[in-house]
């Protein structure tokens, strides 16, 4: 169990799965698993059997009736993490979340929680959209990764989620500067001030640091405060001397601050 869900999660990660090719035809969501009794045994197989040929809803809806014909079996709690799985890779994110908050809920102690925490946080990273919509999603990613993170740090999957929370930064600070260039084109300099602070602050190691600390150069001028545009030109400066944005925050500050002493 233990090493199959390794597997899934490095091939999870990766985007090699042979499995996430064919979750696009992974049967329907309503498709009905009839009750019959069936030993613990062949019915997992089956199970598998149907995860394995690309049938991710059934193969979760069995796995669910593993758990709720066997429920004191040790194979139900396998089921129980493999049913999240199945639910994964068929794209049905919800529902893997919530058996995988269901399994950390039962068994918080488990070998295999790691790995359910990781499908959560993977669970919501796939859903992150792009940045002109609300980033409620990336904002629970960012969360579920460093969940991981801080309760398994040496393990594979917090090295993976340190990776992702990184791409998750990035992206959220994309939309704060996003916002920001919208309020500077309606003149709202002090909202769009905040927003480009927002992101040297708490996002200063991504890509858009150094056009924020343009922006800041920019709003402090229009706002009457050259002192603060020096200032930010300076930061600038000394961490990008070479970017685009720190000669143009050169020029703005020669034309409009020249001689102005730092704040």
């Amino acid at each position: 169990m233990t090493g199959f869900l390794k597997n899934a999660a490095r091939a999870a990660t990766l985007g090699l799965a042979a499995l996430a090719t064919t979750a696009c035809g992974g049967g329907s969501a309503n498709e009905d698993v009839a009750y019959v009794a069936r030993d613990v045994e062949s019915l997992y197989a089956e199970a598998q059997r149907r995860l394995n040929a690309g049938n991710t809803l059934l193969a979760a809806a069995l796995f669910d009736e593993v758990e709720r014909q066997h429920p004191y079996s040790p194979w139900a709690r396998r089921a129980q993490l493999m049913s999240a799985f199945s639910y994964y890779i068929a794209r049905d994110y919800n529902k893997a979340i919530q058996n995988s908050q269901r399994f950390l809920s039962i068994h918080p102690g488990n070998k295999d929680a790691p790995y359910a925490y990781y499908l959560i946080a993977l669970s919501y990273y796939e859903q992150i959209s792009d940045v002109n919509r609300d980033q409620k999603i990336t904002e629970q990613a960012r969360a579920a990764l460093t969940e991981v993170n801080r309760r398994f740090p040496q393990s594979e999957y917090a090295a993976d989620a340190r990776l992702k929370i990184d791409l998750v930064d990035d992206h959220l600070a994309g939309k704060e500067m996003e916002i920001g260039r919208f309020y500077q084109r309606s003149g709202q300099w002090l909202a769009s001030a905040l927003r480009f602070r927002n992101v040297v602050d708490q996002f200063e190691t991504t890509s858009h640091t150094p056009e924020a600390l343009y922006r800041l150069t920019e709003s402090s001028l229009a706002l009457g405060v050259p002192e603060e545009a020096v200032k930010y030109a300076a930061v600038l400066g000394a961490n990008y001397p070479g970017s685009k944005w720190y000669e143009r925050a050169y020029k703005l500050v020669e034309k409009h601050a020249s001689g102005v002493t730092p704040s």
